[in-house]
C-alpha cells in the first residue's frame, strides 16, 4: 500500500541492499525502488534526515547525502521549512531532462574525503603495493587471525607513521585499530560506563555523538571560539560535572577547521591533569599540516589516548588507525576492548598500510593530498567571501558562516535543489547551532566541478532566500 503524505514522515524506513554499494547510494536506491513500486506516493513527505539517521543507527551526513542523491535523480524535492517530499512523476521527468543538464558539473560536498589527486605514477605505485602482498604474506594474510592490537610489524609501521609528531613513542604503546571510529569506540568504552559524562567540543564530529549514544554516555559541550576549545570552560565542566574524559580534535577541527594554539593545548593538559581527566585526542587531520603543533599526546603522553587514522591522510578504504596509549598496561586493556567490539583490524588492509609506510608510498600520497588540498582551498578563497570562511590551506573542508537572513536549513535546501550537498551545523552541534554549513572540498572529482559548485554557493549568499526559491 502506498505510504500517504502524513504517514511517510514517521514510518518510511528503507530496506537497504548491502550489495548496492556505499550506504548513501543504497538508501537512494531503496527510495527509488519504493517510489517505482508505489510504496511511496507522489507528494509523500520523507522522514527528517536526523530522525531517519537515528532510526537506522547511522551518521546524519550519510542520510543527507542519500537525500541529495535522490534529489539529483529527480525523485524528491526539498521545501524550505517543510521537509523533503517525493516528486510527482511528471515533475521528475522535467528534472531528469532539462534540469539534469543544469546540474551537470555540480557535486555533493557533504562527505569529508581527501581530494582525489592526479598522479598516474603514484596511483600505479599504490596498486603495485597491493599486488605484492600475495608474494610477501601468502595465505596467512587471508586465513589466519592476528592479535587484536596488530602484529609487531604493523605496530612498528604505525610507530614510524606517528614518530614525526610523537618522537618519544615506543612500539609497545602503539595499537592497530579497525579505523578511527573503532579506536574511539574501544577507548571511550574503556574509560567510561553508561551514564558517565565525557567532554567534547560544542561543535563536534557526528560519529562521536553516535558512539556516545550507543554507549549511553552523556556529552558535555565545551564552548569554542575561533581558536577552538576554551580552556576555562573546560575547567568549569570538570569542577561541576566530573567528566571521565575529554575527546577533542586539536588540529583542523571538524567542522570548524580550528587549530588549538600551543598555549591553549598546554592549558587543556594542565586542567585535565589537575582534575584527573583522561584525554582522547582524535588526530584525524594531524598529518596534513606541514608544520604541525605538538599533539596533546606529545605534551602529556601519560594522560592522552592518541587516535591517528589513515582515512584523511592516505586512503579512506584502508580503515586503519594507529592508537598511541599511555603505557603497556593501557595497551593490554585497549586490546581487550578492540577484541570485544570489533575483533581486530583487517590483517590484509593493515599489511597494505604497513607496506605503503615502509616503502614511502604513504608519505608520497600524503604529499599529493596536501598539494591538491592547497589548490582547492585557493579556489575556495577566490570565490567565497573571506570574512565568512574559516579554513586551513592544507585542510580539505571549510566552515561557512551565513549572512542574514539566510538560515542553515534554507541555504542547504536551496543548494540541494540544484544538486549540491552541504552539511548544516545541526549535524555537529551539542548547543544552539550557529547559522553555518560545512563544505567538503575533497568530495569533488576535480577542480573544475568544485569551482562551478562553489560559484553557485557564492552567488546564493548574496541573494535573498525568498527570491532564490524555485518552489511554486
Amino acid at each position: 500500500m502506498p505510504v500517504s503524505n502524513s504517514d511517510a514522515a514517521t514510518c518510511w524506513t528503507p530496506e537497504i541492499d548491502a550489495a548496492a554499494g556505499p550506504l548513501y547510494l543504497a538508501i537512494a536506491e531503496a527510495l527509488a525502488s519504493d517510489v517505482r513500486a508505489g510504496r511511496l506516493a507522489e507528494g509523500a513527505r520523507l522522514p527528517p534526515q536526523r530522525a531517519l539517521a537515528a532510526r537506522l543507527g547511522i551518521d546524519f551526513t550519510t542520510v543527507s547525502r542519500a537525500y541529495a542523491e535522490a534529489a539529483r535523480r529527480g525523485l524528491v524535492e526539498g521545501r524550505v521549512g517543510r521537509g523533503t517530499f517525493v516528486r510527482s512523476h511528471g515533475r521528475a521527468e522535467v528534472v531528469s531532462g532539462e534540469a539534469a543538464s543544469r546540474q551537470d558539473g555540480l557535486v555533493d560536498l557533504t562527505m569529508n574525503l581527501p581530494p582525489r589527486f592526479h598522479d598516474p605514477e603514484l596511483a600505479a605505485r599504490m596498486w603495485r603495493g597491493a599486488r605484492d602482498l600475495e608474494a610477501e604474506g601468502g595465505l596467512d594474510l587471508l586465513l589466519r587471525y592476528q592479535d587484536p592490537g596488530g602484529s609487531r610489524r604493523d605496530r612498528a609501521a604505525g610507530l614510524r607513521w606517528l614518530s614525526p609528531r610523537l618522537p618519544s613513542l615506543a612500539v609497545e604503546r602503539v595499537l592497530v585499530c579497525p579505523g578511527a571510529q573503532g579506536a574511539l569506540l574501544a577507548v571511550a568504552g574503556l574509560l567510561a560506563a553508561p551514564g558517565d559524562t565525557l567532554c567534547t567540543e560544542a561543535l563536534t564530529y557526528p560519529g562521536f555523538r553516535a558512539l556516545a549514544a550507543q554507549l549511553h554516555l552523556r556529552l558535555a559541550a565545551v564552548p569554542m571560539d575561533a581558536d577552538g576549545l576554551i580552556p576555562e570552560a573546560f575547567e568549569a565542566i570538570c569542577r561541576d560535572r566530573r567528566p571521565k574524559a575529554l575527546c577533542c580534535t586539536p588540529t583542523l577541527q571538524n567542522p570548524t577547521t580550528a587549530t588549538l594554539p600551543l598555549a591553549r593545548r598546554e592549558a587543556l593538559v594542565a586542567i585535565a591533569r589537575r582534575h584527573g581527566v583522561a584525554i582522547i585526542e582524535d588526530d584525524a587531520y594531524g598529518a596534513l599540516p606541514e608544520a604541525p603543533l605538538p599533539p596533546l599526546a606529545a605534551l602529556a603522553p601519560d594522560l592522552v589516548y592518541h587516535v591517528a587514522g589513515l582515512a584523511k591522510s592516505v586512503a579512506p578504504a584502508l580503515r586503519i588507525a594507529y592508537l598511541a596509549v599511555p603505557d603497556s598496561r593501557a595497551a593490554a586493556r585497549v586490546a581487550g576492548a578492540i577484541r570485544a567490539t570489533a575483533g581486530l583490524a583487517s590483517p590484509l588492509t593493515a599489511a597494505l598500510a604497513t607496506r605503503w609506510i615502509e616503502e614511502g608510498t604513504a608519505a608520497a600520497v600524503l604529499s599529493a593530498i596536501r598539494r591538491e588540498a592547497r589548490a582547492r582551498q585557493a579556489i575556495a578563497a577566490a570565490i567565497l567571501p573571506g570574512d565568512r570562511v574559516q579554513a586551513h590551506p592544507q585542510g580539505f573542508h571549510l566552515w561557512l558562516s551565513l549572512p542574514e537572513p539566510w538560515t542553515r536549513g534554507e541555504f542547504a535546501a536551496r543548494l540541494r535543489s540544484v544538486g549540491i550537498g552541504v552539511v548544516g551545523s545541526d549535524a555537529f552541534a551539542l548547543l544552539e547551532p550557529p547559522e553555518a554549513v560545512r563544505l567538503a572540498l575533497g568530495a569533488a572529482p576535480g577542480r573544475a566541478e568544485l569551482k562551478r559548485s562553489l560559484q553557485i554557493a557564492a552567488d546564493l549568499l548574496v541573494q535573498s532566500p525568498a527570491l532564490s526559491s524555485l518552489v511554486v
